[in-house]
């Protein structure tokens, strides 16, 4: 499953570096560098996970964690910070995260606590979705057609997984965007229904049954 996150980290480099490998890992990733700017990315947007450092400008993560409960928010939050202390981690938790990381730490264990906070999330427990003779695996990221090698970027990938997971629903072009796209990208207002285009040329142009819909004025399913 593609999930989207929201780093918040103030400093620069630390910053830069986690959002390239969390990309590489397939999350869909917004960031920034205070705890205002970082409220603000949540009030306006479902996130299904933040990793949100402690000490930060503007507000620091348990202020943000705090104002996030306050207004119903219950997506998960990772805890990033320097400090060790018992008491630093109980704050942490008691103002509503629910995971901590000190710094500095593995790389591999921030992806095995993210796994761990956002698994009741995915609410899958197999691998491929499956829609008639169209086949898509999420940890290989193969995808096939009748048992033919469909060859997808991974944005098309990203794309074809969330109108899978999404199977008889119909999605609109904003909540498509929310999914796939994060606001960095700078794209043509058009972006959505250019790649559903090439998702059909690759899918649906030798097939009789076409798997992709659009219904005008409302989205695609």
């Amino acid at each position: 499953m593609s999930m989207r996150l929201l780093l918040a980290e103030d400093d620069l480099d630390l910053n830069e570096i986690m959002t390239k490998k969390l990309k590489v890992e397939g999350y869909v990733i917004d960031s920034c560098f205070d705890g205002e700017e970082a409220l603000n990315y949540l009030t306006a947007t479902n996130y299904d996970a933040t990793v949100l450092n402690i000490m930060m400008p503007e507000k620091n993560g348990l202020e943000v964690v705090s104002a996030l409960r306050y207004l119903g928010n219950t997506a998960p939050i990772l805890l990033l910070t320097v400090k060790d202390a018992v008491d630093d981690r109980v704050n942490g938790l008691d103002a509503g995260a629910n995971d901590y990381l000190v710094k500095p730490f593995a790389f591999d264990e921030l992806l095995a606590r993210l796994r761990a906070m956002t698994h009741s999330l995915t609410g899958n427990t197999i691998n491929e979705y499956q829609l008639a003779d169209l086949a898509l695996n999420i940890e290989t990221h193969q995808v096939t057609r009748a048992g033919k090698d469909i060859h997808l970027s991974a944005r098309e990938f990203m794309l074809l997984e969330t109108l899978m997971m999404n199977k008889n629903k119909v999605l609109s072009r904003q909540k498509i965007e929310d999914k796939v796209w994060n606001y960095a990208y700078e794209g043509g207002t058009n972006v959505v229904d250019v790649y559903i285009a090439y998702l059909r040329k690759k899918i649906d142009e030798d097939h009789d049954v076409k798997l992709i819909h659009t219904i005008r004025g409302i989205g695609t399913h």
